[in-house]
């Protein structure tokens, strides 16, 4: 099919979450958005337990939690239960006094089966007169530090007064093109995960680990997807699935074998179910400089943060916000005021530098979780998490001064974490010995 791509006044490259959420913005707000997505039919999109902010991101895209579970594309996500191997158990969930003046937060949250929620938003984009083109783009024509135009693997050149990169972390297009420096969080880790029938499932996000010991904890998830459905992945680092491997080891061997070490999930594994493993590679990372005079990027081209902390989806979403907040602000004008895009950059590497070093620090290496224990470890990460995020949504830290500040704050946070993490590992001389599973 042929499409008329016109002369956009914004290209968005990337067609996930962040992209359409960007698209979504910009159109409402009267610019012509050209939206390039290779995968439009993405079959295994991520990122299905929202944490407490989303919400009220999702709701500006025309869709509040109401929509959303009237439509079956979402369940209640009342808590976060931690489950360890030694049948200790933790529930984490937002205290009530977060929800009375002068914060009023939210304090509902859900999952979504996120092939439906990107449906759904793929409806509203189009309703918005975003042209939306199936193709790749594999050349970033730069004019110093501007981007000129996009190309595509069909041939198309594609020239507008705005860019948005929204290619995902795989990609990060312009990042690339322009050598932006990179900040990465601990190893390489591998997720698999299917999905399983169940009788009935509870209002919330569950974690099993094997939580103290373990030099660097593995993990696995469980979420209900819809009320007879839930979706259950293992996280383990890229070393420990090769090591496993050359075991002998096949992926749906190691998949097993991990679900089995836990009752509740080795009853899932019924002989009626035959697995079909969705397999993905990631690293934790981020871009320290996302914008340019006349691009902005956007979601896990940005910033991929580690998918235990929740906080994908609103990453994304809020990128997408303030990314078309500022071109729609500047339309006007040949390119964005420098100071305005460097707090941008401001606020989404510290964001995410906050919550990939606290999981870390706190959560995935030893030190800290062995020394206080896993649950008491969950506290000490959730707590300024949660606060952060909710923090962040009250105050929209956008100007020069509150960017400023909030990342003072943050940064305050994460030099306490490194101080309890370094008194930690300094009071243990030796590490752990990881155990052989």
């Amino acid at each position: 099919m042929q499409i008329d791509i016109g002369s956009p006044d914004v290209t968005v490259v990337g067609g996930g979450v962040a992209g359409m959420a960007a698209s979504i913005h910009l159109a409402k707000a009267g610019l012509q958005v050209l939206c390039i997505e290779p995968d439009v039919d993405d079959k295994d999109p991520v990122g299905e337990s929202l944490d407490w902010s989303a919400p009220d991101l999702l709701s500006q895209l025309e869709l509040p939690m109401e929509r959303l579970l009237k439509d079956g594309a979402a369940t209640w996500k009342r808590h976060v239960i931690l489950k360890l191997r030694g049948g200790a158990e933790q529930h984490y969930v937002p205290s009530d006094w977060l929800a009375r003046p002068p914060f009023n937060v939210e304090l509902r949250t859900l999952h979504v089966d996120r092939t439906q929620l990107d449906r759904t938003l793929r409806a509203i984009l189009l309703e918005c007169g975003v042209k939306l083109l199936p193709d790749k783009v594999v050349q970033v024509e730069r004019n110093g530090k501007r981007v000129d135009a996009v190309v595509t693997a069909n041939g198309a050149r594609i020239c507008s007064r705005w860019f948005v990169d929204a290619s995902g972390s795989a990609a990060s297009l312009f990042p690339r093109a322009f050598e932006l420096p990179l900040h990465e969080f601990g190893p390489r880790k591998v997720a698999m995960w299917d999905y399983f029938n169940v009788p009935e499932s509870v209002e919330g996000t569950t974690l099993y680990a094997d939580g103290e010991g373990p030099p660097y904890m593995e993990w696995v998830w469980q979420i209900p997807i819809h009320a007879n459905t839930v979706g259950v992945g293992y996280v383990s680092t890229g070393d420990m699935i090769k090591e496993k491997r050359k075991r002998g080891m096949s992926v749906e061997e190691i998949f097993e074998r991990q679900l089995s070490l836990f009752p509740a999930l080795g009853k899932l594994l019924q002989p009626s179910h035959t697995l079909s493993l969705r397999t993905t590679s990631y690293r934790c990372r981020a871009y320290s400089n996302v914008s340019g005079p006349n691009w902005l990027v956007v979601g896990e081209s940005a910033a991929m943060v580690d998918p235990m902390t929740s906080n994908g989806v609103t990453a994304a979403l809020r990128h997408a916000l303030e990314a078309s907040s500022l071109i729609v602000r500047y339309r006007t004008r040949k390119q964005l005021p420098w100071l305005h895009r460097t707090m941008y950059n401001r606020r989404v590497f510290s964001m995410a530098r906050f919550f990939n070093s606290g999981i870390e620090k706190v959560i995935y290496d030893w030190p800290i979780r062995n020394r206080v224990g896993a649950l008491l470890a969950g506290d000490v990460y959730t707590i300024p998490a949660w606060s952060i995020n909710n923090i962040y949504s009250r105050l929209q830290p956008l100007g020069v001064m509150s960017t400023l500040s909030f990342s003072l704050f943050l940064a305050t946070l994460r030099w306490t974490m490194n101080l309890l993490y370094w008194f930690c590992k300094r009071s243990r001389t030796n590490s752990p010995v990881c155990a052989t599973s």
